[in-house]
């Protein structure tokens, strides 16, 4: 399955009756696979199953550290002549890592490493971004990751950028803390470019060169509010 506007593949493993053992080592071994074969892409594992006991919930809890995990539990009823599917969702690895960016960066890498990974269109809008940053409020401070870049000044890291191979724009994701987030999404709405809520305290934009130049003031605002917020916050 997958996600065009996030660009996020969902690799779904489906069992009858309860889950086991052999069902979460397939859904990581097929997790694996695809992220290996499609890397610029983000996955997310998804198991689904009728009965999902508590012992196995635990394990998997512990497991979504590591891997980008969803758990579905999946129960059917027969009502008048149909079928009726209900899922319940009890992991959503979004709601279960509030520190996304920090906590999974991976493996500090260089440039060439994303060079590599991700469309030159797409590192443009970071370029772009980090030249904004330089002009306007200070020094960039840019670490190159395996998962992501992340972007600061002289405070915490306030924007991760999620690059991408074949398409023109990028990803990015602004802590923007919970109190403004609302005005700046709606900011940013208005000037024209796509954003969304994320977590409790993060927005995601979706970025193009263009976007960036026609909206060059809505997402400067959006910036300098992040950044500030890096260098005064008192709950990092």
């Amino acid at each position: 399955m997958y996600d065009p506007d996030r660009e996020l593949r969902y690799v779904v493993e489906i069992m009858l009756g309860s889950l086991d053992e052999s069902h979460i080592i397939r859904t990581i071994e097929y997790w694996d696979i695809e992220r290996q074969r499609y890397p610029a892409y983000d996955h997310r594992a998804v198991i689904v199953a009728e009965e999902i006991t508590s012992r196995f919930f635990n394990v998997i809890r512990l497991l979504n550290r590591s891997v980008k995990l969803v758990a579905l539990q999946l129960n059917a009823f027969s009502i008048d002549n149909s079928v009726v599917l209900h899922f319940t969702k009890v992991l959503d690895v979004s709601a279960e890592t509030e520190d996304v960016e920090e906590g999974e960066g991976g493996e500090q890498v260089d440039r060439r490493y994303w060079e590599r990974r991700a469309g030159a269109t797409s590192l443009a809008v970071l370029d772009a971004v980090v030249a904004m940053i330089e002009k306007e409020i200070g020094p960039a401070r840019v670490t190159y990751n395996k998962n992501h870049i992340a972007l600061g000044t002289s405070g915490f890291n306030f924007c991760w950028f999620h690059p991408r191979k074949s398409t023109p724009h990028c990803h990015l994701r602004l802590r923007t803390g919970s109190d403004e987030r609302e005005k700046i999404l709606r900011q940013l709405e208005d000037a024209g470019v796509s954003a969304t809520l994320f977590q409790s305290e993060r927005i995601t934009i979706k970025l193009s060169r263009k976007h960036l130049d026609d909206s060059r003031e809505a997402v400067l605002v959006a910036l300098r509010h992040c950044e500030q917020r890096s260098r005064t916050s008192q709950d990092e």
